[in-house]
């Protein structure tokens, strides 16, 4: 599954294929002893603090959401968790709003790389696509069988089995923290304790973020018939977040339908909702779950702003789950 995010121009990309973004030891990294500083404020570089112990690189974090209305696999049982937006991932942007990807080659675990190179250009390094066994058995070793229920309930792709997504959102974004990077793991680092440390903390983040359910508070509830305006759903998510989400649309810009002709609009923002990110800095690791909500970047939507523009529809029926 690819995300609007995935067209947007990257940030400064560290050399790609390395283990490490700063080339730091294995050896004294006890974030206890360390001070509790904000990502992305004065202090947070890694000349001043333990980048294992404070977010120095990825210091605006965004934690994704899709709306889909199917999976396109319901036939092999993959379907959607009712009553829920379903978990996108967990993304570390640049203070300045730009992100890199791909920051770690030798932890490259996504069978279909998008893009498919490290800056998204032909001239990036080439990310190789991933042959060897899918990263859900990874999770195995650690016996977290609960926590593979759990993904195959809420991390859904679209369109391809779960852990190739899966594989994906750890590959392009984990490997661009500092605090996710396998010095910080120590010289008895356990192979793949990075991914089940990443996997856990997109899903704390994720869990505190009812999307579904604050819509619902607001009586904004999926429909085939009613359409929205961008401000009900950003403001309601604003309110309940304490600051301001992205929210993603798909579909037709609202100029080219019937509703946009007749009203003459020039309103050329899509239509369909289907991605809400919340943006938050961290204090410390993003593992310790310390986070200050604050307004996505701009633009802040990428959704028609006119009045009842917006579908919020419901899932295909035999989509979710029970079903």
């Amino acid at each position: 599954m690819v995300s609007i995010k995935s067209i947007v121009f990257v940030g400064t990309l560290v050399s790609a294929v390395k283990a490490s973004l700063y080339g730091e030891s294995n050896q004294n990294h006890t974030c206890i002893l360390e001070p509790a500083v904000l990502s992305c404020s004065a202090q947070a570089t890694p000349d001043q603090v333990d980048s294992c112990c404070t977010e120095t690189y990825g210091g605006l974090l965004l934690s994704t959401q899709f709306w889909n209305t199917y999976t396109g696999l319901e036939a092999q049982g993959q379907k959607l968790p009712p009553n829920s937006f379903t978990l996108h991932g967990l993304w570390p942007d640049l203070c300045n709003g730009l992100y890199d990807q791909y920051c770690d080659l030798t932890r490259q675990y996504d069978p279909a790389p998008s893009p498919n190179t490290t800056t998204g250009l032909p001239n990036g390094t080439v990310v190789p696509p991933y042959r060897g066994p899918n990263i859900g058995t990874f999770l195995e070793p650690f016996g977290r069988y609960d926590l593979l229920d759990w993904m195959n309930k809420y991390w859904i792709n679209q369109g391809g089995p779960n852990h190739d997504f899966w594989g994906h959102e750890f590959s392009k974004h984990a490997t661009c923290y500092s605090t996710f990077d396998l010095p910080c793991y120590g010289p008895e680092y356990v192979e793949h304790e990075d991914v089940l440390d990443f996997f856990q903390t997109a899903i704390k983040y994720y869990k505190r973020l009812p999307t579904w359910e604050w819509l619902n508070e607001a009586k904004i509830v999926p429909s085939n018939s009613t359409t929205y305006t961008l401000s009900q759903i950003q403001g309601q998510l604003a309110k309940k977040y304490g600051a301001v989400p992205y929210v993603g649309c798909s579909g037709p810009r609202y100029n080219t339908t019937a509703a946009g002709i007749a009203a003459n609009s020039t309103d050329s923002g899509r239509t369909v909702i289907s991605e809400v990110w919340y943006y938050m800095h961290v204090v410390g690791r993003p593992q310790d779950g310390n986070s200050i909500p604050v307004n996505a970047t701009s633009p802040n939507t990428s959704c028609a702003k006119a009045k009842g523009a917006l579908h919020y529809y419901e899932p295909t029926p035999g989509s979710v789950q029970g079903s």
